[in-house]
């Protein structure tokens, strides 16, 4: 019966899973709990038991989930979220909250979007936790099991290469942040720069990639491929600052956003060069499931980084003038 296997259900053991999770470690979790090591030891014991599953196994890098565990890490997320709902007053406050955010970023968010809010919510949810992880081909399945409460990442505006590059099944919502534009990053005393800054020039040179949601082509390549045009990518990278690092001691060249690549221009002493080609605008996106739709966490944290980014298209645009 239904009521009888809630019953066997202990609310504290699931709560001691979930902290496991999270922190791969007994140490850790014990110390969140406020418990002994051997209290956590001896929960994992009945949770091993229940599950029928070790659901950690040793190694030299902490408690490693099995996949059982890992299956129920969603589940457990969004149960203990909506537990929390319901010890909480029906509008979210955000003054006594103790509200773990999960939420997925593509890398460049960081430097660009980050500052405009995080601040606002140190000093107004002093206790509220944004636990960050990168933006990648999982994310979407996350936020619709409930692992992700939003994510943020860039979005193809044309409909006709946004089915190409990232598409969002119809249960999750989004609403757009802000438009950039594609720049160029050089080292200082770069061959190009004593030359016409042209389509033909670009395509001559060496390029570093980011390898994004799991591609490694991105609306750039498919435009050129329309014209029957190639980069030469020199290399594939993880990540943003990585790729800007490469362009200080070589000459390859890096397309991105035209915030990020102001930025670390900035900090790296490089020279931005245009795009040398059309390219329509991508827009920063903020990306949740329908069902935290009218989730009052949700909402106050999708409306902080909303209303303290609506500034950053008018600056942009004031920038790239």
């Amino acid at each position: 019966m239904f009521f009888e296997k809630l019953t066997k259900i202990d609310l504290n053991l699931l709560l001691t899973l979930h902290l496991l999770l999270e922190e791969k470690s007994v140490t850790r979790a014990a110390q969140r709990l406020c418990l002994s090591q051997s209290a956590v030891s001896k929960n994992l014991a009945k949770l091993r038991s229940q599950f029928d599953d070790p659901l950690f196994t040793r190694s030299a890098y902490g408690l490693q989930p099995t996949v059982k565990a890992i299956s129920l890490q969603g589940r457990l997320h969004t149960l203990l979220s909506h537990l929390e709902t319901i010890t909480e007053e029906a509008e979210f406050d955000p003054q006594r909250s103790h509200y773990r955010f999960r939420v997925g970023l593509v890398e460049s968010t960081y430097p660009l979007l980050l500052p405009h809010f995080m601040s606002y919510i140190l000093n107004k949810a002093p206790n509220v936790m944004l636990d960050t992880h990168a933006w990648d081909t999982e994310t979407i399945k996350k936020l619709q099991s409930g692992e992700m409460d939003i994510g943020i990442t860039g979005k193809d505006l044309d409909p006709k290469y946004a089915n190409i590059t990232m598409q969002t099944p119809a249960d999750i919502r989004g609403q757009e942040i802000y438009r950039d534009s594609q720049m160029c990053l050089v080292r200082p005393n770069h061959p190009v720069l004593v030359q016409e800054w042209t389509l033909n020039t670009y395509l001559q040179q060496r390029h570093v990639q980011v390898r994004c949601d799991g591609k490694d082509q991105w609306l750039l390549d498919y435009k050129l491929a329309e014209k029957g045009l190639e980069r030469s990518i020199g290399i594939i990278v993880p990540d943003f600052n990585s790729a800007a690092s490469l362009c200080t001691h070589t000459d390859l060249v890096f397309t991105a956003p035209s915030h990020f690549i102001k930025l670390i221009a900035k900090q790296l002493n490089l020279i931005v060069l245009p795009l040398p080609t059309e390219l329509p605008q991508m827009a920063y996106t903020l990306f949740w499931h329908q069902q935290k739709e009218n989730d009052a966490a949700n909402c106050w944290l999708r409306n902080t980084i909303i209303s303290h980014c609506q500034d950053l298209s008018a600056s942009t645009i004031a920038d790239n003038a």
